[in-house]
């Protein structure tokens, strides 16, 4: 692979389980395939992990939050550096042998304009030049927002990437994601991308647990699969007009209220659980009926993979091979960090990050913001 360079990779999703690291050689060229190196996660402390969470809604643009959430940003940040660190570490690379790490940072709040150039809002916390300074690499950071400025959704990001993996294997091809929220990469049988958000993922499931287990979340899907998924809810989730949206089309974490603990009254534990995992589901194959021809298989990246439950109910709702990403050899539990050290590189090189077939943009956008380390 010619013109290749070594770049870190950086997620910290919706679901709030830590900082996921990657290491990936690539020249950001949606044809070229690319090596991938080592990966690490790094929990976050679980009250780290509960300050953020104060900060999703309202409070992601509240003025009287504004001391805190900077505060809670510079901790993120410093999780990210400890996270290169181990990193590089555990690959036995030095810092100055790589290129660019792309940061994508925590999202509180997502609202996109929905085709409304400078109407969007997205938030996410996380100080690029301070990564940069600490870990003496060169940090893209600020991904999302060129995009919306622009009248895009600013999500999904990854298409580019999941294309660029998907080089040799059959088509049309779905790749769905499932982290907090779930959301879906269509490549065509010609190679051409849809990309949007299918709805809920592990993020209700995950304050279910919380809320009434007393868990961070349902290991294994066992409490699901131990339940009876309510078919009044499921019926009633799926009438919100989100679903029958043209894509593309995205989602804040908390977009869905009737999927919130307090609204599902007085469901047994259990029962809660498999209601909220066949909503994934079903939101899934809602989405699927928005393709231009149907995927002739399903790939599942993201900690949804390892949901038994969901996996189940996704296999009965859709019909067709529903396999983990890493049944093809790719790393579900390090594809989005990838995908941000691949975006990074692009947006060194001024390469689109993101396309009208993905987040819903006039035109194919570049995208980020370069940090450089002090004296560089």
């Amino acid at each position: 692979m010619s013109d290749t360079v070594l770049a870190v990779g950086l997620m910290s999703g919706t679901s709030l389980d830590g900082v996921d690291a990657a290491l990936l050689d690539t020249d950001g060229v949606a044809q070229a395939r690319p090596r991938r190196g080592a990966a690490v996660t790094v929990p976050y402390d679980p009250a780290f992990r509960a300050r953020l969470r104060r900060f999703f809604g309202a409070a992601a643009l509240d003025p009287a939050c504004a001391g805190e959430r900077a505060a809670a940003a510079a901790e993120l940040t410093r999780a990210h550096a400890q996270a290169v660190r181990a990193l590089l570490e555990r690959a036995g690379v030095p810092a100055h042998a790589v290129a660019v790490a792309g940061f994508h940072g925590q999202t509180l709040h997502h609202a996109p304009a929905r085709g409304r150039p400078g109407d969007g809002i997205t938030v996410q916390i996380g100080d690029g030049a301070l990564l940069a300074r600490l870990t003496g690499i060169p940090v893209v950071s600020d991904f999302r927002s060129a995009d919306v400025a622009a009248g895009g959704e600013g999500a999904p990001l990854v298409p580019a990437y999941h294309q660029a993996l998907a080089a040799g294997l059959e088509r049309p091809l779905a790749v769905l994601n499932i982290g907090g929220v779930a959301n879906v990469t269509y490549v065509g049988a010609d190679g051409a991308l849809l990309a949007f958000d299918t709805g809920p993922g592990n993020a209700p499931i995950d304050d279910w647990m919380l809320a009434r287990a007393g868990a961070a979340f349902d290991a294994g899907g066992a409490l699901a699969l131990s339940g009876r998924p309510s078919a009044g809810v499921v019926a009633g989730f799926l009438a919100d007009p989100y679903f029958a949206r043209l894509p593309p089309k995205s989602l804040d974490r908390d977009a869905f209220a009737m999927l919130k603990p307090a609204a599902l009254g007085d469901l047994a534990p259990a029962d809660g659980a498999a209601t909220l995992v066949d909503c994934c589901a079903a939101a899934v194959a809602a989405a699927a009926a928005h393709f231009p021809a149907p995927a002739r298989r399903w790939l599942v990246t993201g900690g949804g993979r390892s949901n038994d439950a969901i996996m189940a109910a996704l296999r009965q709702r859709l019909g067709v091979p529903v396999d983990p990403v890493d049944s093809v050899g790719w790393d579900g539990d390090a594809l989005e960090a990838q995908a941000f050290a691949y975006l990074a590189v692009r947006s060194l090189k001024g390469l689109p990050l993101s396309f009208p077939g993905t987040t819903g943009v006039p035109r194919a956008m570049p995208g980020g913001r370069l940090h450089r380390p002090q004296g560089s």
